[in-house]
């Protein structure tokens, strides 16, 4: 397993971190997926052969939210 750790805005909360999370986790490739809305951030673990940072990246703004790049 690899993480990434992307930069979220407008993560402002604990409903945020719950939605951006429970996106990244349906998604069979990510094993975990941590949010802290105090930091705007994300800490992802998942296969890195399937999954790169790109497509987590769009995983968090189908569910309403931005990355930085």
């Amino acid at each position: 397993m690899d993480r990434t750790t992307l930069t979220v805005r407008e993560l402002s909360d604990i409903d945020g971190e719950r939605t951006v999370t429970t996106a990244l986790e349906s998604f069979e490739r990510v094993a975990a997926a941590r949010a802290d809305h105090e930091r705007d951030e994300i800490r992802v673990e998942h296969d890195a052969s399937t999954v790169d940072a790109a497509s987590l990246a769009k995983m968090i703004e189908d569910a309403g939210y931005s990355v930085d790049e």
